[in-house]
């Protein structure tokens, strides 16, 4: 059993056939995931309604908080099917994209599209991948509703194969009616979160909040980075977002894959700067599918987005329709827990030098320092949003922070934030000494301290108030004499 107490960054593994069970799930749980990720691209709503219930029972069952995260298909810009399901494409010969085609009908001269409205958006000469960039076309000319293409890398090519530009620029909508109807789902089973596909601006994010909240719905909005025109416009992108995704399969074959890993520090680096969080995604373990340990290469990938600061590592088809799930889960903690060792890990000179808005974000900031330059065992804050704890993981720390909170949804919430533990906690009193007390003893039943350790806590000095945190005590555990600092 992993010590789940001594791991800061957060997984997300997403379910799918392989992982369909409540064993399955259970095993996921117990190997350490924090967030499981619904993939709406796949199966209908009663799929998820029931992946989701399993989830949750299965979490109360481990005596765990475990985040849900509804990730939305957004717009199908992919090839349609072949009559014999695959075709092979020899290196310059041609091979038309026709948006007229039978979408069930595509040989080796033609192919269906989903996206009808892509002759409209390329030019000759353009450049489109499909399947991820292995088969590279040149748009020879485009004809009405047929792009006629010379095949510059062939290959096999089967259906439903992903289609991008290089270089961007395709105009579809990030919502499309599916993701819509897909959102009514997310509010209805009470995800922690939703992700929006191929977000090119702040407003579809701003729409996307603003169709989730109207289905009642209170989970924070993920924007996918997959799109160059994100590029362009990230940094309204991440203000109007609570996280964002390094979706980094289509976004590497928009941009080119040797840009990706300097994309990918400038963007957990930016998204941390901002108070948002990092997901870093997209084929980290992915020889995990077949086999039992991971290789090398995707040891060190996923160690150095522990160490630019990722606030969580993605697991996709690994978990989702791989043969070994719990052990893909199992496996990635370990690697988090030894580059989290590393003192670019540990150490943090963030906002030293930023001045700050609010009393809670100041008391966060302060018991991050106290913190990283006192002996602290473990920090504990009682919050009601999970604001307090969320400037908290902003800050590099080997220090863990335990928010104890007595709502549910922000409980959950917090599952995705680097370094914090979320526990549920509510008490009856104001009485301030004796809620130093109650928490210290959660703590100690956990058995993450003991006697002569010392634990900041911080609070508000009325309880249930949000946005009320407004001091920070240090107190060594059996002695709770010690002087609150404000």
């Amino acid at each position: 059993m992993p010590d789940l107490n001594a791991r800061r960054t957060k997984i997300v593994a997403t379910l799918g056939p392989a992982t369909d069970d409540k064993e399955s799930i259970a095993a996921l749980i117990a190997a350490g995931v924090n967030v499981v990720r619904l993939n709406f691209s796949h199966g209908n709503a009663d799929d998820h309604r029931q992946r989701c219930h399993l989830v949750r029972e299965c979490a109360k069952e481990a005596g765990r908080q475990v985040g849900v995260l509804a990730d939305l298909q957004g717009p199908k810009i992919r090839i349609d099917r072949f009559s014999e399901g695959k075709i092979t494409l020899e290196e310059g010969g041609t091979f038309i994209l026709d948006a007229e085609c039978d979408p069930d009908l595509g040989d080796n001269t033609r192919v269906g599209i989903a996206y009808k409205k892509l002759p409209g958006d390329v030019s000759d000469g353009d450049t489109l991948l499909l399947d991820d960039g292995r088969i590279v076309l040149k748009v020879k000319e485009v004809k009405g509703a047929q792009i006629h293409c010379v095949v510059e890398v062939g290959g096999a090519l089967s259906n439903n194969k992903g289609i991008n530009r290089q270089g961007g620029g395709l105009s579809a909508d990030a919502l499309t009616e599916k993701d819509k109807a897909d959102i009514k789902v997310a509010a209805e089973i009470e995800a922690d979160y939703i992700a929006v596909s191929f977000p090119r601006c702040a407003a579809d994010i701003t729409y996307a909040r603003e169709l989730l909240e109207a289905a009642g719905g209170h989970g924070g909005i993920v924007a996918k980075i997959e799109r160059t025109e994100a590029l362009d416009n990230i940094e309204e992108i991440i203000i109007a977002s609570d996280v964002i995704m390094i979706a980094r399969g289509d976004l590497g074959v928009e941009i080119g894959d040797a840009e990706l890993p300097a994309v990918q520090k400038h963007l957990i680096k930016l998204a941390r700067a901002m108070n948002r969080l990092a997901i870093t995604a997209t084929q980290m373990m992915e020889s995990m599918i077949e086999n039992p340990i991971p290789t090398r290469a995707e040891v060190f990938d996923v160690a150095n987005a522990v160490l630019d600061g990722t606030d969580a590592v993605m697991l996709s088809a690994e978990t989702a329709a791989g043969k070994y799930p719990a052990k893909s889960v199992a496996a990635m903690g370990r690697i988090c827990v030894e580059a989290e060792k590393q003192k670019i890990a540990r150490v943090s000179g963030h906002r030293l030098n930023t001045r700050f808005s609010r009393t809670d974000e100041a008391i966060a900031m302060a018991t991050m320092y106290t913190a990283n330059h006192f002996g602290v065992k473990a920090i504990v804050a009682l919050t009601e949003s999970g604001a307090t704890p969320l400037w908290m993981s902003r800050i590099s720390s080997e220090v863990p922070v335990f928010a104890l909170s007595p709502h549910v949804k922000t409980s959950r919430k917090m599952t995705l934030y680097r370094g914090v533990k979320p526990i549920l906690f509510s008490t009856d009193t104001n009485d301030h000494a004796l809620v130093n007390r109650q928490v210290i003893a959660e703590l100690q039943k956990r058995n993450v301290i003991k006697n002569g350790d010392l634990v900041i806590i911080t609070k508000g000095d009325l309880m249930g108030v949000v946005a009320g945190t407004n001091a920070m005590k240090i107190v060594c555990v059996g002695d709770m004499a010690e002087p609150q600092l404000t």
